[in-house]
């Protein structure tokens, strides 16, 4: 099996003291009977547009030809369309194009929202995030909602503030990881659930 994640900066873990994100937390977490193999890539700042210019040039190099591999598309989406001024419209289709496509091309996606950041956005990320779950939603591909949850988690909030209200430390990493872990991602990958806490 081989995973491409394509998403912004918090795809990396930036922020984290570990380096491994939400990403490498999850990947921890997830038992393969065969190796398999995760990359990121990921581009900071960047929006859903950007993303959706560059993603399948980017993971068609990763993902194996041979009918043997199973190939898997991440799509992580970050906060930037709402900084860049993007409109929700424009998201939406961004986020469906990608999705299309990767149903076209016969590779399973799973979506994962942006996170709270800064609180001067936050109703612009919410409605950010309600528009990405619906196009998911529409297209039967696993979303996984980091913004709800998130928003008013204290957890989280102080983790955001010590990173400057932009990135999260390990703690909110590892909320990140909880939250895709039990968001259908073993199911999503045709594996038995494991007694994730």
């Amino acid at each position: 099996m081989r995973i491409c994640v394509v998403g912004d900066e918090l795809a990396t873990g930036v922020g984290d003291a570990r380096a491994l994100g939400w990403t490498g937390r999850v990947l921890a977490r997830t038992h393969f009977s065969r190796p398999a193999m995760l990359f990121t890539l990921a581009v900071p700042g960047e929006t859903s547009t950007q993303l959706g210019a560059r993603w399948e040039a980017e993971t068609a190099t990763r993902f194996g030809s041979d009918s043997e591999v199973e190939n898997r598309l991440v799509v992580a989406l970050g906060r930037h369309d709402v900084a860049s001024g993007l409109t929700v419209a424009r998201s939406r289709l961004n986020l469906a194009n990608i999705l299309d496509v990767a149903d076209a091309n016969r590779t399973a996606a799973f979506v994962v929202g942006p996170p709270p950041g800064l609180p001067a956005e936050g109703s612009r990320i919410a409605e950010l995030s309600d528009a990405f779950a619906d196009v998911a939603n529409r297209r039967r591909v696993p979303y996984v909602d980091t913004y709800t949850p998130l928003a008013q988690h204290e957890q989280w909030l102080a983790d955001l503030a010590q990173g400057g209200g932009v990135y999260p430390g390990q703690a909110g990493y590892g909320l990140m990881a909880w939250l895709v872990l039990h968001t259908g991602w073993h199911n999503w990958l045709g594996l038995p659930q494991d007694e994730v806490a």
